[in-house]
């Protein structure tokens, strides 16, 4: 599995790449526009993601306008919509609203509440079909 994990807090990215690196080949983006360009690459490069980890709220690009962009390039790269990334929003509580507006304008996937837990996110995964 191949994983992008994008926030700008340190402690949750390195939270989330101990989980992960288990299982996956993980990658890290400190913002939206790192991570839209990580996701470019990859798949020019025909080794797209098979997760994204996404914070939403963050600085310069927020999760919600990567989301909208990785999305737009899947289709525009004809990513069907069974084969494209699987993307797990991390959120605070407090973020209800960009939590909503994640899933039914930007296309999340499942989303998962901060401090990242190892067994919460390694059950989603699986529910996932990923491990």
């Amino acid at each position: 599995m191949k994983a992008l994990i994008v926030d700008d807090d340190f402690y949750s990215r390195n939270m989330i790449h101990e989980i992960l690196r288990q299982v996956a080949k993980c990658d890290i983006a400190v913002n939206g526009e790192e991570a839209i360009e990580a996701f470019r690459r990859g798949l020019l490069d025909g080794e797209p993601y098979d997760l994204i980890c996404l914070d939403l709220l963050m600085p310069e690009l927020d999760g919600q306008q990567a989301l909208r962009e990785i999305r737009n390039l899947e289709q525009e790269n004809g990513v069907s919509p069974y084969s494209e990334s699987k993307v797990i929003v991390t959120t605070m509580l407090a973020d209800e609203k960009e939590t909503h507006d994640a899933f039914f304008l930007g296309g999340a996937t499942s989303y998962l509440v901060k401090p990242i837990d190892e067994e919460k996110l390694m059950g989603e995964i699986k529910s996932l079909g990923l491990i």
